[in-house]
Formats: C-alpha cells, structure tokens, sequence
C-alpha cells in the first residue's frame, strides 16, 4: 500500500491547519508522527482515512484518490483507532470488537468473524475480558479494545491517534513493540501519532516531525530526533545520545522565549 500526498491544505473555518503537506509512504512499516499539540498531527490522519475533506491537495491510497473511495471499501482499506475511547458501548468487549469486522460481514461469516476476534484479543492479552461489559472497562483496557477493533479491520494502513495514551510505561513498551512486529508480520503501513519520543523512536522504522501545520522533517529516527530539530519544533534543550541503534533524549530545559515570542 502507498499513501502519496500531495499540495494538501485544511483550514477549520478561516484557520489554516495543514500547509501544502507533501508525503509519500509505501511499503510494511511502522511510522510515527511527532510534534507539539496543535501543529496538525490529527488532522492529518482524517484527511487520509476520509473523516475530513482537504480544501487543497490530494490524498492518493495506491493512486487511487481518497474522495473516490466509498467508506466501505475505506473501512476495508484503513483502519483508525481514535485518541481516546470516549464512545460507550452497552455491549460485551467481543460484541465492541466485532464491530470492527462490519465491512465484512456476510450472512455465514460469524464464525470466521469471531475466530479474528478472538485472536486479536489474545494478542493483545486481553482475551480475559472477551465476555466483560465494555463500559465497565478501565481507560487503558478501553485503549486496547478500540485497538483490537482497528486491527480486526485487516485493514492495509491503521492509523493509530496516540493508542498509549492511556497505559502505563510497561503496557505502552508492550503494545508499541507489537505494533512493529503487527506491520511486517500483517504486511501493514501502521502510522501512530505518539508524544513519547523515545519510545517511538525505539520502535519507528521512519519518523515524521511536524511544525506549523507542515512536515518539518522525514526519515530514520537517528536523522530526525536530533537537538537542533528538538529546539526548533518542541522548544526545548535536550542532549540525544544513541541507545542500541536508536536515538534517545534526554531533556534538559525549555529554549528561552525571545522577546518577540513573549508578545505574542
């Protein structure tokens, strides 16, 4: 699967969000998005699986232009997982899960339905609640079934908004670490918007760093997670050191406001 972006532009009402992204991915790999809160990172993704219309540019899926897809076919196609699970389900977490197999269902095709579902929450090690009320759920439980049901999608690309957020530090090793295997193992683009840096780092084949409403920067975690890029896009000091063929930071202070930024 390739995802070839070009000229795009979103602006909520008279705002401009995205400016002139430029972007092409292909291949089984495992990427992340990074930058400060407000810089596009989500926005970005819903243009891509559809959820937004571009006012500029083009988003191709195998040459084939997004707007030309039925949501169907794009729910076969891309799977999404959203920041947080503010939806609620009055169901069973198999029920929440086989939701995610829709595009899908046909009348005899129940039992293969629940087979990938059942295998997905075993690979997620979260098979002993198949038969627990979704609502009932914790915060990071609630992560790892929406993330069950992307991945139930089979989809070609799953995009993840923060899928972590919500887990502590051993369960979002845990979960990051699968998400690699998941892509080359399922042949799968995986784009994941992450805040930890290093943890992405540690993981990502390829690494996006936005700015502005732009791409900043793109490419092998060692070329892009770097002290200059970290002052210039976070605002902060950091030394990076390299750790087992990963870049790994280690934050020092915020970057000292200028005048003009204090005015702002």
């Amino acid at each position: 699967m390739q995802i070839k972006i070009n000229d795009l532009q979103f602006s909520y009402s008279s705002v401009p969000v995205l400016k002139d992204i430029t972007l092409d991915l292909s291949g089984a790999k495992f990427v992340s998005i990074m930058g400060p809160n407000g810089v596009g990172k989500s926005t970005l993704i819903h243009c891509i699986n559809k959820i937004l219309s571009p006012v500029a540019g083009t988003v191709m899926l195998d040459d084939v232009n997004v707007k030309d897809i039925s949501l169907k076919e794009m729910a076969k196609i891309v799977g999404y997982v959203p920041y947080s699970a503010n939806d609620t389900f009055p169901l069973t977490v198999v029920d929440t899960v086989l939701m995610g197999r829709h595009p899908y269902s046909k009348w005899n095709s129940m039992d293969e339905d629940l087979d990938i579902v059942y295998d997905t929450l075993k690979r997620l090690g979260i098979e002993h609640l198949a038969m627990r009320s979704f609502n009932e759920l914790s915060a990071g439980q609630h992560q790892k079934v929406m993330l069950a049901r992307g991945l139930v999608q089979t989809p070609k690309v799953l995009l993840l908004d923060e899928p972590t957020s919500n887990l502590d530090i051993r369960h979002q090793l845990d979960v990051t670490k699968m998400l690699k295997g998941l892509a080359a193992e399922k042949n799968i683009l995986i784009i994941m918007i992450s805040h930890d840096i290093n943890i992405a780092a540690k993981y990502s084949d390829e690494v996006i760093m936005m700015h502005d409403g732009s791409i900043f920067a793109v490419g092998k975690p060692m070329d892009v997670i770097t002290e200059e890029n970290l002052s210039i896009v976070y605002g902060v000091e950091s030394k990076v050191i390299e750790d087992l063929g990963a870049p790994h930071v280690i934050l020092r202070d915020a970057v000292p406001m200028s005048a003009d930024n204090e005015s702002d």
